[in-house]
């Protein structure tokens, strides 16, 4: 059997099948996909009525624990933020994107629902938990484009150029996903009852509910509203 013995038609099919097959592989393993298919398996769960050792599902809005971090470009107070800077190298053809700056950070913070709390204890190395952030704020320059005082301040701060020979502008591009505080987001684990050694401000209660990883699994972390409950549901 040769591919080359095969008429015209027959590899057109085999090559479109091969190219869907690739599409629907990207598509079913990307981290969107995974953790809203991981997340639809589970039911909402009220934070007051969380069993412990229970793998549980929870929506509720993200508030910081301590001093929240602080969003590279807009500036936005979060628990958790990713951002992406690329610069396309080559010309023509030969042209791609090439990451330069890839960098996450998160810190522990609330779910709070009606009043009541969950705690999130993320751990980064190793990693113990599992998320998808929905990219809100873009940042580009270009040859005729240059880089907003913002975007110039933050390429600075990185020890990136943003003009090279002649100045021209690089072709730069920035992507930041966030959670900021008060969104509301899904998150799911294992629950774990613990109490409290010292009060927590504006938390009335000695025990606290949070959710830890355990074995493979891991905590699952989104602000992508496919992941909150229905409204009609609520």
């Amino acid at each position: 059997f040769s591919i080359f013995k095969m008429e015209k038609p027959t590899i057109i099919i085999l090559i479109i099948s091969v190219v869907a097959i690739i599409i629907f592989l990207i598509y079913y393993f990307s981290p969107k996909t995974i953790i809203l298919r991981r997340l639809k398996k589970l039911r909402f769960s009220k934070i007051g009525s969380l069993q412990n050792h229970h793998y549980s599902k929870v929506e509720g809005n993200a508030l910081n624990v301590n001093q929240p971090l602080i969003a590279p470009l807009s500036k936005r107070e979060c628990v958790f933020y990713q951002i992406l800077i690329e610069k396309k190298v080559g010309s023509g053809k030969n042209s791609r994107w090439k990451t330069v700056v890839d960098e996450e950070k998160i810190q522990d913070f609330f779910v709070e629902q009606t009043g009541e709390r969950l705690l999130i204890f993320p751990k980064q190395n190793p990693e113990n938990y599992y998320a998808y952030l929905v990219s809100d704020k873009k940042a580009n320059s270009g040859t005729f484009n240059d880089p907003t005082p913002e975007f110039k301040s933050l390429l600075d701060n990185y020890g990136i150029e943003s003009t090279g020979l002649f100045g021209f502008n690089k072709q730069l591009r920035y992507r930041e996903s966030i959670i900021e505080v008060g969104e509301r987001i899904t998150v799911a684990g294992y629950v774990k009852w613990v109490e409290l050694e010292q009060p927590v401000s504006d938390y009335n209660y000695s025990r606290v509910a949070t959710l830890v990883a355990k074995d493979k699994n891991k905590i699952l972390i989104t602000d992508t509203t496919e992941a909150l409950k229905p409204k009609h549901g609520r």
